[in-house]
């Protein structure tokens, strides 16, 4: 038998060495912040790629010395970076501002989520921010005269009735912009009722994020792209990632991204609805991946339905692609009634064909993230 006392003895070492990582990992946060104000007072971005790498790489090969699973050591601390990247969103930290120029900013609908974000982070750069929403249409012309950047952050279904109404007061300095999902007939008003500057801008994140730290931001430059530069660069500074693309190309991602992926969780979720299984029983019984799909159709629900139900029907185009994928799910039910094994298995491979290496890449990362989730299992 084991002796207990041994035991008792090898388990308080343990403890004490759980200590002095906590201790050790005090000190690194405590590096971390002096890091992040000395990147900041060299105008130097919240992220970087090739640091992050270098990291990684570092206690990767650190953990082969040591007889350690390189693996384990870059799942760790990967965590660690991730808790790291919060003094990247802290209200004490002031990041460069990009540009000379003392304007303010105006952001139409700066009282929602996601004008708040942003307004916190211009402010945090020494911006002046004017944010109003419909009960300060009143001052909009004092708002707008003299500021450079103007961002509307409404409703889909207002934003480009809200650009037209902003028309009036729009100036051949202001770079305006949008936050909305939707970038074609957004763009488009914009360059119509606007003779200056046009951004179209989508952030791929929603208002609960902690920081902007590697969250992507889209960009589609419209009008005079080298004006807007600064402020591309300004969200680089504060972490961000920019992806560029065209209306056109946005659209078309998004609809896949966003319209057919909603409505595919919403159907989904109302499905369950119907058939009134206890969502206790099925996530008790569920393997990590169904636990995984599960919390997110959950987190859907847990949202606002009027922000899904503006994605989903923003176009004709979103409901024509939504048609043929309730379609093709007719498609493959029809493969199923007729039990047809071996046209499954060959319209399985041509799929497996169309992700190509990113199928087995996927299988990979999504192992390590399942196992993540398995060690949180109660």
């Amino acid at each position: 038998m084991t002796d207990s006392n041994t035991l008792d003895s090898l388990r308080a070492d343990l403890d004490s060495l759980d200590e002095e990582l906590i201790a050790l990992l005090k000190k690194r946060f405590a590096l971390v912040q002096k890091a992040a104000l000395l990147k900041i007072e060299n105008g130097e971005g919240a992220f970087s790629k090739a640091r992050e790498q270098h990291v990684l790489e570092h206690v990767e090969s650190c953990a082969r010395d040591q007889g350690l699973p390189a693996t384990l050591m870059r799942d760790v601390m990967l965590r660690i970076l991730r808790e790291s990247y919060k003094f990247a969103g802290e209200d004490e930290i002031i990041y460069p501002k990009c540009t000379k120029e003392h304007s303010p900013v105006v952001i139409v609908g700066g009282n929602g989520g996601m004008g708040r974000i942003f307004r916190r982070y211009f402010e945090l750069s020494g911006y002046e921010v004017r944010a109003f929403g419909s009960k300060g249409w009143d001052n909009a012309e004092t708002y707008l005269k003299d500021a450079r950047i103007v961002i509307v952050s409404v409703p889909i279904d207002i934003t480009c009735e809200v650009i037209k109404r902003l028309s009036p007061y729009l100036k051949a300095q202001h770079i305006l912009c949008d936050f909305t999902s939707v970038k074609g007939p957004v763009v488009e008003a914009m360059l119509k009722y606007h003779k200056g500057t046009v951004l179209g801008l989508h952030p791929m994140f929603g208002p609960d994020v902690k920081n902007l730290v590697k969250q992507v931001i889209v960009s589609v430059p419209a009008r005079n792209e080298e004006d807007s530069a600064f402020l591309i660069r300004q969200f680089e500074v504060w972490g961000a990632k920019i992806e560029r693309c065209t209306a056109e190309e946005h659209d078309k991602a998004m609809s896949i991204i966003q319209a057919l992926r909603h409505f595919s969780t919403y159907s989904y979720g109302h499905f369950l609805y119907k058939l009134n299984e206890s969502i206790g029983t099925l996530y008790k019984l569920s393997s990590p991946i169904y636990r995984l799909e599960l919390m997110m159709v959950g987190r859907l629900f847990a949202q606002d339905p009027r922000l899904y139900a503006d994605i989903i029907m923003s176009s004709q185009s979103n409901l024509e692609l939504i048609r043929k994928y309730v379609s093709a799910l007719k498609e493959d039910l029809c493969t199923v009634e007729h039990g047809d094994i071996e046209e499954f298995i060959e319209n399985f491979n041509k799929t497996l064909n169309y992700f190509g290496d990113f199928a087995h890449k996927a299988l990979s990362d999504s192992g390590r993230a399942l196992a993540k989730l398995q060690d949180e299992r109660e």
